[in-house]
């Protein structure tokens, strides 16, 4: 580097052991010695003069720049302009490293990755107040920024001595760094405006935290230190495993496991400074009850001035009203549903009333002018992946309601895509994620389409804090759940099915060549319908009815054993889902069947009936409330209850108990991985005792096989974005 009082910087010439380098003879020695063998520091180094020269004339050829110097009679070295200096650091080092020479920089320049100390600012900030309730995202901090160079904070004076200096590279405290051009424009600018009315607020410190988006006015933020409280929720949103569990409240009815605790702490914690959360811990490990335990924690702190407003699917209404009878029946609770539901000034004179209203998404959009004139202090969205589609009537009406803290409950944060994640983020800290074309542009794009790891970092960094994941299958979560074993059961295809298969794809790709636009999409929507339809059963893609309408093989005239045996002979999957379900019989176990197709469902009833002259319980979107929640009770609490329930993966798929059933059968697969896995909880959850068997069925060589892979794929996605909490 520069000697001292001049600009120029030297590049000296030397010899380097290739076994050491730090033994280094300089050319002032070898060309004063003048011998074949040079003994230098108890070591013999051959022919040093020539060595010297070969190894400057390849270095001139990689870099002429000391081409000048070699036509001394004995060169040394040669000086470098500070630019040619920056950039033989910046490139020109790195070139000769690769064909084999030696390059020794000042030590505060030698690492190129992390030399560039760059100029910018150092900020120390903190909470307006000390206990600040409810902050919120957009909330504004204190703070005090200072121009930063190299690790050093300098006044604007020895910023403006710097700058005359005219060099890329500067010396500060001993130690060398880069001046970049534009930098210096920025600062200059910065000052000229003298922004004294700079703004941070909490969204920037949490980012400025994670490490995303370290610019402020352009400035980069090569320092940030936070104080008092907000230093406590950094290091939190940082590694939650600090906060401490709540103690239970008084009018809990029921125990708590650590992880469950931890959980209720948790949301505790982001609703004190107005941060929505995203309580994400896998189906089974009981949301609902950490929720409540929540809830009532506000209760008790006299933290509760509005009611709460829960919104889950109409599936899971009733099982929400006897969670909270059992565990927090002192809760005054509205059940918003139904023709009879209070409306106009009614509705919000009771709601006022309550401490939780609870309702389901299809009213949202129908009452949200009504829900609207209630002050809500808490909105928790149970099952949230209902808002994941962004733009969809739905989600955008549950956007429009107001509330102090918003919780999301879901198993599964991310279903197909990250824009999903996305949705969820956005309704819980709207703005944090950017808007919709941002997120598709910064991380969905590179995630999804070229695997950027780079961005895939950044984004866990950044939704980490706000997602609070614990899986069943960790022990240090739940010793006493047993192991969900899942198996694929490939079957082929009967010749009826492989013929129809066949004719429907040729039949409906000649259409399909003739169509355009919507009308295309349609045709190719309604073919892999048909596919998967084929795949169960010719008779469910044919229409056919195997009983009456409305009769009960049970009762009255059961089909013959002809008419059973040729009904299974049509279809392989039939055959192997038939064996499967006989050996479960035998053994005294319990199963869920889960199908897509309403139809199906039916013909699956009225075969298994007559086949083992038993009845078969089937739960679907037509099954009315009442009699849904008898069907429930009766298959987990009666031990003489019929041993299979089917459901339709849209009506029984979510929020609900059926750990009575240790076999869960997908026998037509959906395309969503989520989706399966949540129908799967409804069996392995807490309270289920034994190993839960999950078998999901594939007819090898059809579209089945091809569904199965991408859910696979997109397995894989959910499981690399959203990190695992332990504990």
């Amino acid at each position: 580097h520069p000697p001292t009082g001049t600009t120029d910087w030297r590049l000296g010439y030397f010899l380097q052991a290739t076994d050491d380098d730090q033994f280094l003879i300089d050319a002032k020695t070898i060309w004063e010695n003048p011998v074949e063998t040079l003994v230098y520091d108890n070591r013999q180094v051959s022919k040093p003069q020539e060595t010297l020269l070969r190894g400057l004339g390849l270095a001139s050829r990689l870099y002429p720049g000391i081409t000048s110097s070699l036509e001394t009679e004995f060169p040394e070295c040669c000086y470098l302009q500070p630019m040619e200096a920056y950039q033989f650091i910046k490139s020109v080092s790195a070139r000769l490293e690769d064909n084999g020479l030696g390059v020794i920089l000042p030590p505060s320049l030698a690492n190129r990755e992390g030399w560039a100390n760059r100029l910018g600012l150092q900020i120390i900030a903190e909470t307006p107040h000390n206990k600040q309730q409810n902050l919120g995202l957009k909330s504004l901090l204190k703070f005090q920024w200072q121009l930063a160079i190299g690790g050093k904070t300098i006044s604007p004076a020895e910023f403006d001595r710097l700058v005359a200096l005219n060099s890329p590279l500067v010396e500060i405290n001993g130690e060398w760094v880069e001046l970049r051009e534009q930098d210096i424009k920025t600062a200059q600018n910065f000052f000229a405006a003298r922004k004294q009315d700079l703004s941070l607020s909490l969204e920037e410190a949490i980012r400025i935290s994670r490490g995303d988006t370290q610019v402020i006015e352009k400035l980069p933020v090569v320092s940030f230190d936070a104080s008092g409280a907000l230093q406590d929720l950094v290091t939190t949103l940082n590694d939650n495993q600090d906060i401490q569990p709540l103690p239970l409240p008084k009018n809990f009815q029921g125990q708590l496991r650590p992880y469950q605790q931890r959980g209720a702490a948790w949301l505790a914690f982001l609703e004190r400074w107005g941060l929505g959360a995203c309580l994400a811990d896998d189906m089974g490990l009981g949301k609902s009850v950490q929720f409540l335990v929540f809830f009532l924690h506000l209760q008790e702190k006299n933290a509760l001035q509005n009611p709460g407003l829960l919104l889950c699917p109409t599936s899971v209404l009733g099982n929400w009203s006897r969670e909270i009878k059992k565990f927090a029946p002192q809760l005054k609770v509205l059940e918003f549903h139904g023709e009879k539901r209070p409306k106009g000034k009614k509705f919000a004179e009771s709601a006022k009333e309550q401490d939780l209203v609870i309702t389901c998404y299809s009213l949202v959009q129908r009452d949200l002018k009504l829900l609207q004139t209630v002050n809500w202090q808490v909105i928790v969205l149970d099952e949230a992946q209902n808002i994941k589609n962004y733009d969809s009537k739905q989600s955008q009406s549950v956007r429009k309601l107001e509330a102090k803290f918003r919780i999301a409950l879901t198993g599964t944060p991310v279903e197909n895509r990250l824009q999903e994640l996305w949705s969820i983020l956005d309704f819980l800290n709207p703005g944090y994620l950017g808007n919709k074309q941002f997120f598709q542009r910064r991380f969905a794009i590179p995630i999804e389409k070229y695997g950027d790891v780079a961005s895939l970092n950044q984004l866990r960094s950044l939704v980490q804090p706000f997602i609070l994941r614990r899986l069943k299958t960790d022990r240090s979560i739940i010793q006493d759940l047993p192991e969900k074993q899942e198996m694929t059961v490939f079957c082929g295809l009967s010749s009826e099915q492989a013929d129809l298969y066949q004719t429907v794809v040729d039949d409906t790709l000649k259409t399909i060549e003739g169509a355009e636009g919507i009308e295309k999409q349609g045709l190719v929507l309604a073919l892999l319908t048909k596919l998967k339809q084929i795949c169960n059963h010719p008779s469910l893609y044919l229409k056919e009815k195997i009983l009456p309408q409305n009769q009960t093989p049970l009762t009255e005239a059961p089909l013959t054993e002809a008419q059973l045996q040729d009904f299974q002979n049509r279809s392989a999957k039939i055959q192997r889902l038939e064996a499967l379900v006989e050996e479960l019989i035998a053994e005294g176990d319990r199963a869920l069947l889960f199908t897509q197709f309403v139809e199906w469902g039916h013909l699956l009833k009225a075969y298994f009936e007559a086949r083992h002259h038993r009845e078969i319980l089937f739960l679907h979107g037509g099954t009315r409330k009442a009699d849904r929640e008898t069907l429930i009770d009766r298959f987990q609490e009666d031990p003489q209850a019929p041993r299979l329930l089917i459901l339709s993966l849209k009506a029984g798929g979510v929020g609900l108990n059926l750990t009575r059933a240790n076999h869960v059968f997908h026998v037509d697969r959906w395309w969503n991985p989520a989706v399966e896995n949540q129908a799967t909880d409804r069996a392995f959850r807490i309270g289920q005792t034994r190993k839960v068997q999950v078998h999901k069925f594939v007819c090898t060589g059809t579209l089945e096989e091809r569904i199965h892979d991408l859910i696979e794929s997109k397995k894989a996605l959910a499981d690399q974005v959203v990190i695992v909490t332990g504990k």
